[in-house]
């Protein structure tokens, strides 16, 4: 049996704690530029690539065109600034994340992150937690076509770090979304945690390998199944 080499993590709901800061820069830009929306929607594309989502919501008002793509830049470029602003204020780490990471290390396991954000926030995010050395890899899905649900973050990460095989890879994260991405990377382990805002309920919807608590309780995983 291949041992595992990379542990592959979302960051927000999965690592650091959601306290609806990216909800909250998606509804004040998308209301700043008069996109109409749903908060149920905007929370089942937590995970995705943050562009992406923003184009699926122009889209849905503007056609093709000029004024499409602008109105895209804009409100893009004012969610980027409200999440900066909110992240800058407070970013609080998942209680256990930091032992996580330190047992990984001490088993030989790589880390990775991947995430929706683009590279200026997860750095900032990685950076004021202290935790910036400790990840061989940072990958934003500014770095690849697609985000998630494709598994190019994941694949991107592999590469990063070295590893060929995805039986040596659990992939983590707090969404549905990570779990599609997970599955279709065919990685080893693909695991969903309950510290973001989709409860295990939504989450066992999606094909999973496991459902836990928090990252906290990865290792103990790790050493009771692989």
């Amino acid at each position: 049996m291949a041992v595992i080499r990379l542990v592959v993590f979302d960051i927000a709901g999965t690592i650091i704690e959601d306290r609806g800061e990216v909800l909250a820069a998606f509804s004040l830009a998308l209301q700043k530029s008069g996109i109409p929306f749903t908060e149920d929607e905007l929370k089942e594309w937590k995970g995705a690539s943050k562009r992406e989502v923003i184009r699926h919501f122009v889209e849905h008002q503007i056609g093709p065109g000029p004024a499409q793509t602008e109105k895209i830049e804009a409100t893009y470029d004012c969610f980027r600034t409200e999440l900066q602003d909110l992240y800058a204020e407070r970013i609080v780490p998942i209680k256990g994340a930091a032992s996580t990471f330190s047992w990984c290390r001490q088993h030989d396991i790589q880390i990775a992150a991947t995430t929706g954000f683009y590279r200026e926030v997860s750095e900032l995010i990685l950076e004021k937690t202290g935790w910036r050395d400790l990840f061989t890899a940072n990958i934003s899905s500014s770095d690849v076509r697609q985000g998630r649900p494709a598994p190019f973050m994941i694949f991107r990460a592999m590469e990063a770090t070295g590893v060929q095989d995805v039986r040596q890879v659990i992939n983590v994260g707090d969404t549905p979304l990570d779990l599609q991405a997970g599955t279709n990377a065919g990685v080893r382990g693909v695991v969903g945690v309950l510290t973001g805002t989709h409860g295990e309920e939504r989450l066992k919807r999606e094909p999973h390998n496991h459902i836990i608590a928090s990252v906290a309780d990865l290792p103990a995983l790790i050493e009771r199944v692989y």
